[in-house]
């Protein structure tokens, strides 16, 4: 048998991110090609109990780093770790999320481990018993093709891009508890308090109806319209880069090439132009609606549905039509 694919998986308050299925999904879609198994590790305070589940999607072992110590994101603990994992393991492929975890510990890997790094990956496949890797360049204008030559060979994956496999509930994962070579004092930086910013909203990342606004929306107090209809479609409310810098809405809330990529099942984009900075973070949404008055906006030619109207009279109708249908 071939070197293992060993996956780096993200949780949060003890679950599993949406992103780390994707992860393990595509580990398994390449392990299964090169005859090989998938490795995971997870790190955490008090995750023990959720590691088979990731053999619903795929892993065969679970290495499980529980220590109080991974309570809250540790840049070196978890450089450390992981390290002397994949030393033990010795994987052919190293794959972890393109998330905000992600793109901090990936080059820490990257140059400790004396590897190239193929960053926020859109495809990935197996030639001639190689990784190959697909990433988009110069705001989405063009794709370049990655080849590795050196080994481990190292890719972070684009979030809200490859397919998660159906859980399959008879496969469990073997799961292996290994000791964190890690303590206080190799840590640079401590973690003393995070601050939630407001109870019970939905991470636009993981939605599967995000309802965008962007420069149309004439100010903060005007995205109350947008909050309703996400609300009733039990979705997120997003924005596009220059509602953010104009502080109408927080960084989390961003779409975009500075912002998150997200792919939900329905984007509904109020007053949004549709640069390629904001389609390169949207793109792969899999029904799109715009709603701008602007009827030349780059926005349609990249919507599925188009209104050309004033959002100000559109949003609130349409939010007053589906409230008839939901009740």
């Amino acid at each position: 048998m071939s070197k293992p694919v060993y996956v780096i998986t993200e949780q949060r308050n003890g679950a599993f991110r949406k992103v780390s299925f994707e992860v393990v999904s595509e580990a398994r879609r390449l392990a299964d090609e090169l005859g090989t198994s998938v490795v995971a590790i997870l790190l955490g305070s008090g995750v023990s109990g959720i590691g088979e589940e990731l053999g619903q999607y795929g892993a065969d072992k679970v290495l499980v780093a529980d220590n109080e110590i991974f309570e809250n994101y540790s840049a070196e603990g978890y450089t450390k770790t992981i390290l002397e994992t994949i030393k033990n393991v010795d994987p052919e492929i190293v794959l972890l999320p393109a998330s905000i975890l992600g793109k901090d510990l990936a080059p820490r890997l990257a140059a400790n481990l004396a590897v190239g790094l193929a960053s926020d990956c859109v495809k990935l496949s197996i030639e001639s018993g190689k990784l190959e890797a697909q990433r988009p360049m110069y705001a989405g204008k063009v794709i370049a093709d990655y080849h590795f030559n050196s080994s481990p060979q190292l890719a972070s994956l684009r979030p809200n891009i490859f397919p998660v496999l159906e859980p399959d509930s008879s496969k469990k994962a073997e799961v292996e508890n290994v000791s964190v070579p890690v303590t206080k004092s190799d840590l640079k930086a401590i973690v003393k308090e995070l601050l939630a910013s407001e109870g019970g909203k939905i991470d636009i990342s993981e939605a599967d109806i995000i309802v965008s606004g962007g420069r149309g929306m004439k100010g903060a107090e005007n995205f109350k319209i947008l909050e309703e209809l996400a609300d009733l479609l039990g979705g997120a409310v997003g924005a596009s880069r220059s509602a953010v810098d104009s502080d109408w809405r927080a960084h989390a809330d961003q779409v975009g090439q500075t912002g998150k990529t997200v792919a939900p099942d329905l984007y509904i984009a109020c007053g949004i132009s549709g640069a390629i900075q904001h389609l390169a973070g949207m793109s792969s949404s899999k029904c799109i609606v715009a709603i701008n008055k602007d009827p030349d906006a780059p926005i349609f030619q990249k919507a599925d549905y188009g209104i050309v109207g004033d959002l100000f009279d559109v949003v609130p109708k349409l939010t007053e039509e589906l409230k008839k249908i939901v009740e």
